[in-house]
């Protein structure tokens, strides 16, 4: 059409036309006019498109109607590309929720962050390990462990490391690895932290009990013969005696003081023996639901009579007041008691003595009871070794006891842990 416009054009001027051409070359113009705008919107789609799929906006869609079919076939295209690229984009998003999810949700505690400490990512297991809302810097860890802080930020990819916290109430020992990777110039480290409390307590006791029952077997198999023939040489005496048999006064009386001695000893040693050998025949809890309260009401007969004779003083709080635990009552009743009576050794020098025994719920929701006092304190380096079987510090100690309420609590799927301060008081800590 332009091209039979312009040839009209030069056709007029060839019959001295002045109004017609003039009014021919405003049609031409307005052909050109048209001829750019049509070019001018194909090129536009085509960078709409384009800047669509670098911005990865792949809302839109392109309708060119009434330019013929190839047009029609190039809409076609477009909007199919766009169809395949948001195809594309909604399963990545898919799955990037998916594993968002996952992570959130797993019970391993997981951190990403950088090298300068900005921290990119907490899971919630991470952030209920630490009582922790948001995270933005490593360093805010502070306040929890400095140890920690300096561990995350100096860890070596691969590389493993063990790091203990000693809370109020609670102890941690976290299990920590780390690795290296890069997104694009950032250089991200993604670390995993598992308490590991429970599990070294649960090979900690399995040790010991398997060298009780080691030193059990094979303390008895001396003790047994000594015993068996200090008796046998007993009435060997007593009938050498009845039968008036030629032996020195002197002499029968050193063997008979000896067997007496070897006597005496043996069976000590069958006491030490069966002592001990109840560290290992714990009986296997008999769970029900108690309320604490009452399970201290229970206690306060048993401890009245001691309590009266060393003058201290004893209080006890539940808070809530209705607090429940699930537990052999028995078996924890025996643990409470032997921890206010270590408590009671502990402040009978003190001139106000005082032993507080409370029950809560710690940060994390789980059921506590604390016994308190403000006796005389364990030494630093005492204090982690009072929970190993025949260890004790009194003169007249079996070294047992806490030995043993530690065992109680692991079958109950708890922990009994101690702080102390010399001359400020003990604090022993059943978590449930």
């Amino acid at each position: 059409m332009l091209t039979a416009t312009i040839f009209l054009f030069f056709y007029t001027l060839t019959l001295d036309y002045f109004v017609t051409p003039f009014l021919i070359a405003l049609v031409i113009v307005f052909q050109i006019y048209m001829l750019f705008k049509f070019l001018d919107k194909t090129n536009r789609d085509l960078s709409s498109f384009l800047e669509s799929i670098r911005f990865s906006e792949f809302t839109r869609s392109f309708r060119i109607e009434g330019m013929g079919s190839s047009f029609d076939e190039l809409n076609k295209a477009f909007n199919d590309v766009i169809q395949d690229f948001q195809k594309v984009r909604s399963e990545k998003e898919e799955q990037y929720q998916y594993l968002q999810s996952l992570v959130k949700h797993i019970d391993v505690s997981i951190i990403t962050y950088q090298r300068n400490g900005t921290v990119d990512m907490v899971n919630n297991a991470f952030k209920k390990l630490f009582q922790l809302n948001s995270l933005k810097n490593i360093n805010e860890l502070n306040e929890k462990s400095p140890d920690l802080v300096k561990s995350l930020l100096k860890i070596e990819p691969g590389k493993n490391c063990l790091i203990k916290i000693q809370e109020e109430d609670d102890i941690l020992q976290l299990a920590i690895s780390g690795t290296e990777f890069k997104i694009h110039d950032k250089t991200i480290i993604l670390v995993t932290i598992k308490d590991i409390q429970n599990v070294l307590e649960e090979h900690e006791t399995e040790t010991w009990q398997k060298l009780i029952r080691v030193l059990t077997h094979e303390i008895m198999n001396s003790i047994t013969p000594i015993s068996s023939l200090t008796s046998t040489l007993d009435i060997m005496l007593i009938n050498a005696i009845s039968n008036h048999k030629t032996l020195d006064e002197e002499s029968l009386s050193e063997i008979s003081q000896a067997i007496k001695t070897i006597h005496k000893r043996s069976n000590g040693l069958l006491h030490f023996v069966n002592t001990y050998r109840n560290l290992t025949k714990i009986p296997k809890p008999s769970f029900k639901i108690e309320h604490i309260k009452e399970i201290f009401n229970g206690i306060l007969p048993l401890i009245k009579e001691e309590i009266n004779k060393s003058k201290v003083k004893i209080s006890f709080s539940v808070e809530p007041e209705l607090l429940e635990i699930h537990a052999d009552i028995k078996l924890i009743e025996q643990v409470i008691i032997n921890l206010i009576t270590n408590a009671i050794h502990a402040t009978e020098n003190q001139a106000n003595g005082e032993i507080h025994v409370r029950a809560f719920l710690n940060k994390r929701e789980r059921v506590s009871i604390q016994v308190i006092d403000n006796g005389q304190g364990i030494l630093k380096d005492v204090i982690d070794k009072i929970f190993i079987p025949f260890f004790t510090t009194k003169p007249k100690g079996s070294g047992i006891g806490l030995s043993l309420s530690k065992q109680i609590m692991r079958l109950h799927g708890g922990s009994i842990t101690a702080s102390s301060e010399p001359d400020k008081g003990s604090v022993f800590t059943l978590t449930f």
